[in-house]
């Protein structure tokens, strides 16, 4: 359990006047992973902070294991209550350890779960972080241990470009068409050995899809145009990495060799503004991306050809949290942030270079060690 979490409720419910936190959802809820560390199941369950004491109330068919996971003080199943439902059973804990009426919970929290509770309490909504964005070092070894999977899932999609054939400009592999979809499978096939969730998140785009952020879609992928892989798994405690590369394989076009180097250069200096470490506008780093890429001649912004995306945000027990690398938020000892520059053409092709680093206090530790290359190579 990350006990800043804990620190953190404590915190709030004293900058709210609140006697006691309680949150509802399910395995998908990134927030109660962050709480619990409870990885299951996919309905409703309660987590309750009151009197000091953290307390998961856990499914029966959970209990054991939200006692292997939970690293709270109590677990308590439906054997040892008489709620019917989640808000029914926080509220039954609520009332064995405090007299407590005014109650904190998310701001997102259902409003099926704040009408039941509202029968019983008085709400009062957050949108705190909580300390999310401050990644502890145990976060940060899981955040590292997911990255270097993906990066394994992006050597072997780089060592199956680099062996294509191309055959009426399209590229072969093992005699076959390879298309984008078969080049994901081979990457997912990667993650699933390491024990790692693919979460649906390798994108994969070759020429004009590239274009499309999230394109998981199946493409042909011919010689000379762009392929980008962003690869974003996500670990069995609930952390991801993300890495995107771009190659091509044939003959490399002059827009796309320009490209391909605005994007690196606009990297470095991301990257450069980034080494002056914790206390730094989050915008500052954007700044120095979007200079880059219009010293180039690549428009940034509300724009159909050019970068149309932010430079990076923070990655945690979701996939995009704080903080965002486009905020005029500070950045902070432990924020873990992406590092991802783009440039794309609806019509040509697009280039996304990312890396994923955690901000130091003079600098900042790159997470991400994989090659930057337009060429793929058979080896990382």
């Amino acid at each position: 359990m990350v006990q800043k979490a804990f620190d953190e409720i404590v915190r709030e419910l004293d900058r709210i006047d609140a006697d006691a936190f309680v949150h509802v959802g399910d395995r998908f809820d990134d927030l109660l992973r962050y709480f619990t560390d409870f990885s299951g199941p996919d309905r409703d369950y309660a987590f309750v902070f009151v009197a000091g004491r953290a307390i998961l109330c856990a499914p029966r068919l959970f209990g054991e294991q939200a006692r292997r996971e939970f690293g709270g003080d109590d677990v308590r199943t439906s054997e040892h209550q008489t709620g019917a439902t989640a808000p029914a059973r926080a509220i039954e804990t609520i009332r064995e350890f405090a007299d407590a009426e005014r109650i904190l919970v998310p701001s997102h929290i259902s409003h099926r779960t704040a009408t039941a509770l509202e029968q019983h309490l008085e709400l009062v909504t957050t949108d705190a972080d909580f300390g999310r964005s401050r990644k502890t070092p145990d976060e940060r070894a899981a955040l590292a241990e997911v990255q270097e999977v993906a990066q394994r899932g992006m050597a072997r999609s780089e060592s199956i470009l680099a062996e294509t054939t191309i055959r009426d400009e399209c590229l072969h592999w093992k005699g076959k068409l390879l298309t984008t979809e078969r080049l994901r499978r081979e990457v997912n096939a990667v993650l699933a050995r390491h024990g790692v969730q693919d979460a649906r998140n390798t994108v994969i785009g070759a020429g004009p899809s590239c274009a499309d952020l999230h394109f998981t879609g199946e493409d042909e992928i011919h010689s000379g145009e762009t392929i980008l892989l962003d690869i974003s798994p996500r670990g069995s405690r609930g952390y991801y990495g993300d890495v995107t590369r771009t190659f091509v394989v044939g003959d490399i076009g002059e827009w796309e060799r320009a490209t391909y180097d605005a994007v690196q250069d606009a990297q470095d200096a991301a990257l450069e503004t980034l080494d002056s470490g914790a206390g730094i506008r989050a915008e500052t780093v954007h700044r120095s991306v979007s200079e880059t890429l219009q010293n180039h001649g690549f428009e940034v912004g509300d724009v159909s050809v050019g970068m149309y995306h932010g430079t990076g945000h923070g990655v945690g027990r979701s996939l995009h949290e704080s903080p965002s690398l486009s905020s005029d938020e500070r950045l902070e000892v432990g924020n873990v942030v992406t590092v991802e520059p783009g440039v794309y053409d609806p019509e040509r092709g697009g280039v996304r270079i990312e890396d994923l680093v955690v901000v130091t206090e003079s600098g900042y530790e790159n997470l991400t060690d994989y090659p930057r290359r337009i060429r793929p190579s058979p080896s990382r």
